[in-house]
């Protein structure tokens, strides 16, 4: 008897198809996955390749270009400051310095030094000299007055993934430009997520994404994030180049949602591995400039500022 109905029911849905035209109609699926060839890899083979990056670079010596935007949905606008040319050092385990210099004349904009603890700045057209530790303990209204070099070093060097820490493997999707049809497309890529135990022992917490894109099988993203869960730093790398044997992005978008800033860094030339002396981290105040403690309520300004600093060479080789 079921049988028979289910016959029936074909049968009445043929015969109205033939009178009405058609119950149905087809539609073209659109393809909405990248076609591009991509590569596999094992959680620790990813691991291994973070690692391996890390050990490789000791040193930097960079020309770059610096971009600068401020703002975003708190200011309800954002600013963009022209381009400018700068230097970067950096020595492991945490120095760092970056010159920034003024577009033709090419004086200097700003001196920046941080050895990870501490750090100073210079900003010889305010005539001021800023010191201050390297997490922010007094936040300006200013997003540009929070930048501390270690944001910089941090996003320039991916750390090495330690026996204390936990390395979990995720499958994700990203939207990319696909290089056939050229439209946005969705793409496979991994996810390494490393998770760190709290310093104020509040347990175990998601410290950072690494994000490799499976073309070229290397990271292009990084998200950090704080104890809270809450993104601290967003990095973006790409189009890397080999250096002697180490693979290095050109190009390095860093984001501080939190403070409404973006640097972008391009990377013009580039030395790996030279040795890099400890005078080409000394940085001084310039005579009769005014020394600000950020570290103090309001930016009061610091007593007792040192003498000038001796000539420093850090333009790279």
């Amino acid at each position: 008897m079921r049988q028979s109905h289910i016959l029936a029911a074909i049968s009445l849905a043929a015969l109205l198809a033939g009178q009405t035209g058609c119950l149905f109609r087809t539609r073209v699926v659109e393809m909405r996955t990248s076609t591009a060839k991509l590569q596999t890899a094992t959680k620790q083979e990813l691991v291994d390749r973070i690692n391996r990056q890390a050990s490789q670079i000791k040193t930097l010596n960079a020309t770059v270009e610096i971009g600068t935007s401020v703002g975003g949905e708190k200011k309800g606008k954002v600013t963009d400051y022209q381009e400018i040319l700068g230097y970067i050092l950096v020595r492991k385990p945490d120095m760092l310095r970056m010159i920034g210099l003024f577009p033709v004349v090419r004086n200097k904009a700003f001196d920046m030094v941080s050895d990870g603890t501490r750090f100073k700045l210079s900003i010889p057209v305010k005539n001021k000299f800023y010191v201050g530790s390297a997490e922010v303990t007094h936040p300006a209204a200013n997003p540009l007055e929070n930048l501390r070099p270690q944001v910089i070093y941090n996003a320039l060097l991916l750390p090495e993934i330690d026996k204390d820490e936990i390395a979990v493997l995720e499958n994700d999707t990203e939207a990319v430009v696909d290089a056939k049809t050229k439209k946005l497309v969705q793409q496979p890529d991994y996810v390494i997520n490393i998770i760190r135990r709290s310093d104020s022992d509040a347990g175990w917490y998601l410290f950072s994404k690494i994000i490799f894109e499976r073309v070229n099988l290397v990271p292009h993203h990084q998200i950090v994030f704080d104890a809270a869960g809450e993104i601290e730093t967003g990095v973006t790398y790409q189009v890397y180049r080999d250096h002697n044997g180490v693979s290095f992005p050109t190009v390095i978008e860093i984001d501080r949602p939190r403070e409404e800033y973006s640097i972008r860094l391009i990377v013009d030339k580039l030395v790996i591995n030279e040795p890099i002396r400890d005078d080409q981290f000394a940085l001084q105040p310039p005579p009769g400039s005014q020394l600000v403690d950020l570290d103090q309520p309001q930016n009061a300004p610091a007593k007792g500022a040192p003498g000038p600093e001796p000539s420093v060479n850090t333009s790279p080789k």
